[in-house]
């Protein structure tokens, strides 16, 4: 039997009793933020006297820093600047989830705040109407850290029949990868599809199409949503980019990418361009591809398990063994959109969306401006 947590085995009768009361007019509000790690989620929840009926409408608030890995407790208080709000799939009526910045004492971005820098690139790019779609692969975890339904004292059969499985034998924890989805749906994430992946109790979830800064609001709304599905099912959701050793797949967060110029007729050429500056600064990205300069993707990216390795770079047409992949439709048409394969299951979006629109575009820009 699968290890599961002690609260989920709460009596989720007598919840649902207190879950159902009325309300009346008055919302519930929790404020979401990313913590100091860079990786984890915090959240609180406060009453308004009404409804919200859009960002503007939701107050400034505060937390303990120092209890978060962003503060020392001699001056320990934090900004939450609200940025984007969400219906609520869990306390329903016109309870709202709400994205949130963080700010220090002295209102600059606290430094797990890659929002605020991301937000001014995506400022300088708007008139190439960047869109990205970002491929989130998670695994599932026992309380006792074991993949989900994986036997206690060896291992599933090889990968092979997991892959968009179907079966009790093929598929672990299909529930919660369709409860996640459906809460997606409703609190308005742009959640466009899920799917079981190579490696058992591993699936893959896909946010997108968003403009600009919008990527990394809804990505990271959609982990949050995920990690409190999970809760209610008493399993773990990691984002470790390669949480078993040996034969088994990593676990990433593929990033598709294009602009007006990409999408029209012609727009192979300015995909190729892109993917040229994208291989003089292979270094860089790799830096920024995972919350530790690295360190997290190079267990994973070793070109073996359909990853490209992390000392090289490449790309190809329908290669998922390449660095960039270029869909085989967008070669045919000769328009379209490219694949980064390279950042990991627990990369930053707003860094990956960044860097990669300071690189293609900016980098552009600044060579026309040279000529």
């Amino acid at each position: 039997m699968a290890s599961v947590s002690v609260s989920s085995r709460l009596n989720k009768a007598i919840h649902q009793h207190y879950m159902s009361l009325p309300q009346g007019d008055l919302c519930q509000v929790t404020y979401i933020w990313i913590d100091g790690s860079g990786e984890g989620l915090r959240n609180k929840t406060r009453t308004l006297e009404r409804e919200p009926q859009g960002i503007e409408d939701i107050p400034e608030w505060n937390f303990d820093g120092s209890s978060t890995y962003q503060a020392e407790g001699s001056n320990s208080d934090m900004f939450l600047i609200p940025v984007a709000m969400f219906r609520d799939p869990f306390t329903l009526e016109s309870n709202k989830l709400v994205l949130c910045e963080v700010l220090k004492y002295n209102r600059l971005p606290a430094e797990s705040n890659l929002r605020s820098g991301c937000k001014k690139v995506m400022e300088e790019v708007k008139h190439y109407i960047p869109w990205f779609g970002m491929e989130q692969e998670y695994t599932l975890l026992g309380m006792d850290g074991r993949p989900y339904g994986w036997p206690q004292n060896g291992f599933p059969g090889p990968q092979g029949p997991y892959y968009c499985g179907v079966g009790a034998d093929n598929a672990y924890g299909r529930d919660i990868m369709e409860c996640h989805y459906k809460a997606c749906l409703y609190s308005g994430v742009k959640i466009c599809g899920t799917n079981a992946e190579v490696m058992p109790s591993q699936f893959e979830f896909q946010v997108g199409l968003c403009e600009g800064i919008e990527m990394g609001d809804h990505l990271w709304m959609a982990r949050f949503l995920l990690h409190r599905v999970c809760e209610d099912f008493g399993v773990v959701a990691t984002l470790d980019p390669k949480p078993m050793k040996g034969n088994w797949n990593g676990a990433g967060c593929h990033t598709n990418v294009s602009t007006k110029e990409m999408r029209e007729e012609g727009g192979l050429q300015h995909i190729e361009q892109a993917i040229e500056k994208l291989s003089k600064r292979h270094s860089q990205h790799i830096c920024v591809y995972d919350p530790h300069g690295g360190q997290d993707n190079i267990r994973r990216l070793t070109g073996l398990h359909e990853t490209s390795s992390i000392h090289d770079f490449c790309f190809g047409v329908a290669n998922r063994g390449a660095s960039i992949r270029i869909p085989r439709q967008v070669a045919q048409e000769g328009k379209g959109y490219f694949e980064d394969r390279r950042p990991s299951a627990n990369c930053d979006p707003y860094a990956v969306t960044g860097a990669i629109a300071r690189t293609c575009l900016l980098g552009m820009e600044e060579e026309e401006e040279s000529t």
